[in-house]
């Protein structure tokens, strides 16, 4: 069962990853769609293990949610080829940028679900 909700988790994550990057992608020479994809996954697994914190979640729907649908919306290789590739034509500037960008912004959006869960009343 475990695989199983690892591998439909990670399906909808990943088919949300290609819409993200799809419609953002035309919108400039940036990834914002990989950096949208990240920050989104930072955000839920900081909601998710915050209300876990609280509350026992349940072991198969953690897999679903964390291994399996953020793991499949969240882009570190792609981020890694997006800045490498950045670094290799000389667009350092963009390369410096979407590493602050894609690190900064997770961190922060990580612990911006957690203090989120901390707001919310227990038992609501």
């Amino acid at each position: 069962m475990n695989f199983l909700s690892v591998g439909a988790g990670g399906f909808l994550g990943a088919c949300l990853r290609y819409f993200l990057s799809r419609r953002l992608s035309p919108l400039a020479d940036f990834p914002y769609g990989t950096l949208l994809s990240n920050v989104i996954a930072a955000f839920l697994i900081g909601l998710i293990i915050g209300l876990e914190r609280r509350s026992a979640l349940d072991p198969t729907a953690k897999l679903f949610l964390t291994t399996g649908l953020l793991g499949g919306l969240s882009t570190f290789s792609t981020f890694s080829l997006e800045t490498v590739s950045y670094l290799e034509t000389g667009h350092y500037l963009l390369a410096v940028s979407n590493v602050g960008l894609n690190v900064g912004l997770c961190l922060l959006f990580v612990f911006a679900g957690l203090a989120l869960i901390r707001l919310v009343p227990a038992g609501a």
